[in-house]
């Protein structure tokens, strides 16, 4: 494998580095290999990957990306479960074969209330988008000027294949941490999510097949892990299940939910496994599925097994399809079954589950 140092490029610690990566990332395409970042720690712009490249941190680096939402040109992307066209993500790729970023340095995407975390949701904006699905307008159409849109995702690969994302440790994230996007066969392993912002999830699986997260530890503003596959109309017209996911050996410190299903699950989410886990510190719930009428979907085929939780802040396992629900029903019921809990032992918790499922048939639960 062939390496490529950014510094080679003319990358150089305290300075902005966003040309010098992707020049070492264009020379990388051609042949393969790695592009590596040292030691020190790097300020740069958005990263976007292309087939064959590994973008690989050392021990002690650090990259550390601006806050300016105009420095993030406009791409395709999926925000709350609606495609449009925002705010890159920090780092995007886009219908790319074998990419992957790997080593143990840190990811730092410099958020705070100061920048991105001041705006969590850009009302006018969101209600533009909401207004263009009601009159179908083409997703190529629905588009947000550079300063408007959407706080990006800090990972997203997009209809991408065979990726991977290990090792790293991902801090200050402006939205979602790691949002693949339409891709199949994707690997996370061993990274470390510390970001308590809010809608700081901290591994999106989006309308995705062939899913592994192994290894992982999750200390997140809002669920740890949460597996979704678009919202009401807009992934109804997608209609991308995720689905064929494996979850193990991961630790969840803090969040809403440790391993949550939804609420943006409109193309359905069937064949998950889910086993040894170890929830510890804040957390809400172990096992959340949330939904609600305007969503629709089917959620199915849920394995969670061997789980210890030391204690939850409320219920062990939620399942909710009325998570919120509008005033009026949706339209669309979702349908939640054959979920199955084995040895989930808990050590506190005010209660063991939860379930209010109005407008679903009745489960198959065994435990």
């Amino acid at each position: 494998m062939t390496d490529y140092q950014i510094a080679d490029f003319g990358a150089r610690t305290g300075s902005d580095c966003t040309g010098a990566i992707a020049e070492a990332i264009d020379a990388c395409a051609l042949t393969g290999g790695r592009v590596v970042v040292p030691d020190g720690e790097f300020v740069t712009g958005p990263i976007r990957l292309r087939s064959n490249v590994e973008l690989h941190l050392s021990a002690g680096a650090t990259l550390r990306f601006h806050t300016d939402p105009t420095a993030y040109p406009i791409v395709r992307t999926r925000w709350q479960g609606i495609e449009c066209f925002s705010h890159s993500p920090l780092i995007y790729a886009y219908d790319e074969t074998d990419i992957a970023i790997t080593g143990t340095g840190t990811l730092d995407g410099g958020a705070s209330t100061a920048n991105w975390w001041s705006s969590t949701r850009p009302r006018t904006d969101w209600e533009r988008l909401l207004r263009m699905v009601e009159a179908d307008v083409p997703v190529e159409d629905r588009t947000f000027e550079p300063g408007h849109g959407f706080r990006p995702s800090f990972i997203q690969p997009h209809t991408s294949r065979r990726v991977r994302i290990e090792d790293v440790r991902i801090v200050n994230a402006p939205m979602w941490v790691v949002h693949p996007v339409f891709c199949t066969d994707v690997l996370v392993r061993g990274i470390t999510v510390d970001s308590l912002g809010p809608n700081n999830d901290g591994c999106n699986p989006d309308s995705c097949e062939n899913v592994v997260i192994t290894g992982c530890s999750f200390t997140t503003g809002d669920d740890c892990i949460a597996i979704k596959s678009g919202r009401d109309a807009d992934g109804r017209r997608a209609g991308r299940p995720s689905r064929n996911i494996l979850i193990e050996s991961c630790r969840f410190t803090a969040g809403h939910g440790a391993l949550t299903i939804g609420s943006e699950a409109s193309g359905g989410v069937q064949d998950v496994r889910a086993r040894d886990l170890r929830v510890t510190g804040s957390v809400d719930h172990a096992l959340r599925i949330k939904t609600n009428s305007s969503r629709g979907g089917v959620i199915e085929r849920i394995t969670v097994e061997n789980v210890a939780v030391d204690t939850v802040t409320t219920s062990a396992v939620l399942i909710n399809t009325r998570h919120a629900e509008p005033e009026q029903f949706g339209g669309h019921a979702p349908v939640v079954r054959d979920i199955t809990v084995t040895n989930l032992a808990v050590r506190s918790a005010p209660e063991p589950s939860r379930s209010s499922t109005p407008h679903t048939p009745r489960s198959r639960t065994s435990d």
